[in-house]
């Protein structure tokens, strides 16, 4: 099952068809899905869950909790709404895609994809740009 909510006034347009490309996603990666819960945030609301259970004081677009055992995804992914915006902005994207690669990446990451390193960062990037392309077709 795949949740989405929001703890600010966001709403994701086209949940279904973003919880089948999620599906997809999995799928292509061989994962199956328990349960993963996306919510929807502020910038404010996601530096205090950096800081209370990363010790990080950083703003950032993503952070994802993952309980993923035996190939089943199972976590909670929050995302910043405020962050993905000007992330857009900078990128010169449309808050639709830079919202659909933050998405992913979550999902990714529960894969065992990392973006610590340079190597990691660029397999983590066409992992996303496959999933843009999925989401295309």
């Amino acid at each position: 099952m795949i949740e989405f909510s929001s703890q600010n006034d966001f709403v994701l347009d086209n949940e279904e068809r973003v919880t089948k490309w999620l599906k997809g996603i999995a799928l292509k990666e061989s994962y199956g899905i328990d349960l993963l819960g996306y919510v929807f945030c502020s910038d404010d609301f996601l530096l205090d869950i950096n800081k209370k259970f990363l010790n990080h004081d950083t703003l950032t677009d993503i952070v994802t909790f993952d309980y993923t055992e035996n190939k089943i995804l199972n976590g909670e992914i929050y995302i910043s709404t405020d962050r993905v915006a000007e992330n857009a902005e900078q990128f010169e994207v449309s808050f639709n895609t830079e919202l659909l690669r933050v998405i992913s990446h979550g999902l990714l990451h529960m894969c065992g994809y990392g973006d610590k390193t340079n190597k990691e960062k660029n397999i983590m990037r066409a992992k996303e740009d496959e999933c843009l392309i999925l989401w295309n077709t």
